[in-house]
């Protein structure tokens, strides 16, 4: 069974850098066709993606994103790590960690382990 799990800073002030890890256990980060995300959801809206890394390292960030935004994975703890620099308060929300199956770009089973979420505040 895969799991994943959140860890960092509920809270961390605007202009700083938000940082969280996700922890895998049960499968591998490295393991061929595998993605993992990361995924937000702001109080009262709905889904944003993030970005993710690839089971071989290489990553993909939304556009809107992309100037802040850095994924990394430590294949030594099976770990993959969000950092967003220059935060705001819109960036407030429920940050998750996912992994998505993947052979290419038009063969996608989608994502099919989630973790819990976790609230990061962008307030002083």
């Amino acid at each position: 069974q895969v799991q994943l799990q959140e860890s960092g800073p509920g809270l961390v002030k605007p202009s700083q850098t938000l940082s969280l890890t996700c922890t895998v256990s049960g499968g591998s980060i490295t393991t061929n066709y595998y993605y993992w995300n990361w995924i937000r959801q702001p109080p009262g809206k709905g889904l944003e993606w993030i970005g993710y890394i690839s089971y071989s390292g290489s990553t993909y960030y939304s556009p809107s994103l992309k100037s802040r935004t850095s994924i990394s994975g430590d294949t030594s703890k099976n770990q993959f790590t969000l950092e967003l620099t220059s935060v705001t308060p819109e960036d407030t929300a429920v940050y998750y960690c996912t992994r998505e199956k993947k052979f290419s770009d038009y063969d996608d089973v989608g994502m099919d382990y989630w973790g819990k979420g976790t609230l990061v505040t962008v307030s002083s």
